[in-house]
């Protein structure tokens, strides 16, 4: 058995940590661990990895509009009117 498969061996640039959430919210994570025939740890690790890539990419984003409008780019009042034309109820 190599170090990766004892069960003692703890991967280096991990460290644990406790949260609290409500129990219905853990038995919603204990029934997709289940389903998925994962660990509750693996589920949270995942969510927790979906939540920083967005807010990453969200952060980029409203950087690159910031650099956008700071050199000058913006929509004409025309093609703004179309846009939010498209979403509105009239």
């Amino acid at each position: 058995m190599n170090h990766s498969e004892s069960p003692r061996f703890k991967p280096m640039g991990t460290e644990a940590f406790s949260v609290r959430t409500d129990t219905k919210k853990v038995k919603q994570l204990d029934k997709l661990a289940k389903q998925m025939d994962r660990s509750r740890n693996y589920i949270v690790n995942q969510a927790i990895d979906q939540l920083l890539e967005l807010h990453a990419w969200q952060d980029e984003r409203v950087k690159a509009g910031i650099r956008a409008a700071d050199n000058g780019k913006f929509v004409n009042d025309a093609e703004m009117k179309r846009i939010f034309g498209k979403y509105s109820d009239a």
